[in-house]
């Protein structure tokens, strides 16, 4: 493969741009840049917190990096030639090919910087998603300098599950993880766990040590969508925002709110859960518990169906029909561009899905890529929670058959 170089002129734009967003939305703070001045082929890992990260990373250095986008937003986006001219690498999110794989190694062949997010995704609860396994397989493969950008912030910026932007203060380390000689000599263990240690995170946990305010980051109208499971009474569906500010069960009564950090408060402190991460935390938890004890377990939704148009670069409806989620596979049961279609897609080893919480996941088979609209947007985070907790769950196995 060949190393598609960034034009400049481009680039600079976009960096121009993203400076503006950086300061005046994230109101970025550097505490530590030692790529500023790197030369040669590196390999640059963030963490992943909210889907304008790249903008605070973008301009770290005057050199040109290639960063790595997920091919459902490359496709979809109306700004694809942008994109090219940016030199952004499209790659199927937690599944990579041995094509994804060459395109990206042809960059740091030429001697260039490269930019990915290992987790893929966003969060949706101030915790990071699953890292693939073979994240570390693909550092050593690299045989470059790895450098950790850590940003802490952005997620209360920019949550998934709102539609508002919270302008705050973001801060953003960029410090070398391992050398290219370490990589050689470091087992995939070793590399995995300190990997993990500076690119897991809990936005919460980080915040209360932080302390930042966001401009309204007391609205919590969407995070319903996330927290679906009263952590009282245990009813499901039944979370409702009052207001703005306050998240309250229709079943039992139980009703928190949230303050200008971002922190939940109960009347009853006994029953306080203060994180956002622990609420979606234990409904993960409950979740893995119910996949233990019933291995045929299974989800279905209705749902519509959206695919790319390669020519006008958006998602049109394609048609409409049933997904169900089951151990090892998402199936696809409808009419798809009026034909009647059943796709039985493998999920195994795969950590998560593209989603919004409330209205979609997405589904990529080979190279078609099935947005599923529910028609009730509800159990969209329960489907994320199950295969989140599959993922777990297989990989406890097989660390417990060797």
């Amino acid at each position: 493969m060949r190393y598609r170089r960034p034009k400049l002129w481009v680039y600079r734009i976009a960096q121009a741009v993203s400076w503006l967003a950086s300061t005046l939305v994230f109101r970025l703070k550097v505490i530590r840049n030692d790529i500023k001045e790197k030369e040669g082929p590196f390999l640059v890992i963030a963490n992943h917190q909210c889907a304008l990260d790249y903008v605070n990373l973008i301009g770290a250095t005057k050199r040109p990096m290639s960063f790595v986008l997920s091919k459902s937003f490359y496709y979809s986006l109306p700004i694809t030639f942008v994109l090219k001219g940016l030199g952004v690498i499209p790659k199927q999110q937690f599944q990579t090919s041995v094509a994804d794989m060459k395109n990206m190694k042809a960059v740091v062949d030429a001697g260039e910087p490269l930019v990915i997010y290992p987790a893929g995704l966003m969060c949706e609860d101030g915790l990071s998603t699953p890292i693939p396994k073979a994240t570390y397989k693909f550092l050593k493969w690299m045989n470059v300098d790895v450098y950790m950008a850590r940003t802490e912030g952005s997620y209360f910026v920019m949550p998934k599950w709102s539609k508002k932007l919270r302008p705050g203060r973001t801060t953003m380390e960029i410090s070398l993880l391992f050398s290219k000689e370490e990589l050689a000599k470091l087992s995939l263990d070793e590399i995995r766990e300190r990997t993990n240690e500076v690119l897991l995170y809990d936005a919460y946990r980080d915040q209360e040590e932080n302390r930042v305010r966001y401009a309204g980051c007391a609205d919590i109208r969407g995070l319903e969508n996330v927290l679906y499971i009263c952590p009282d009474c245990g009813k499901e569906y039944t979370m409702v925002v009052e207001g703005e500010s306050a998240i309250t069960c229709t079943a039992c009564g139980f009703r928190q709110e949230m303050d200008e950090l971002g922190f939940f408060h109960n009347a009853n402190p006994e029953k306080e859960v203060r994180y956002v991460s622990d609420w979606s935390r234990m409904i993960y938890r409950g979740m893995k518990k119910q996949l233990e004890a019933d291995g045929s377990m299974e989800l279905k939704a209705e749902t519509l169906f959206r695919m790319v148009d390669s020519e006008k670069h958006k998602l049109v409806d394609v048609g409409s029909g049933i997904v169900t989620l089951k151990r090892g596979s998402i199936i696809l049961d409808g009419s798809i561009r009026g034909q009647e279609t059943r796709l039985e897609v493998p999920i195994v080893g795969i950590p998560a899905l593209p989603f919004s919480p409330g209205k979609h996941l997405e589904v990529q088979h080979g190279e078609e890529i099935y947005r599923c609209v529910f028609k009730d947007g509800r159990p969209v985070m329960k489907f994320i929670n199950m295969i989140k907790s599959l993922y777990e769950i297989e990989q406890e196995a097989l660390a417990g058959s060797k």
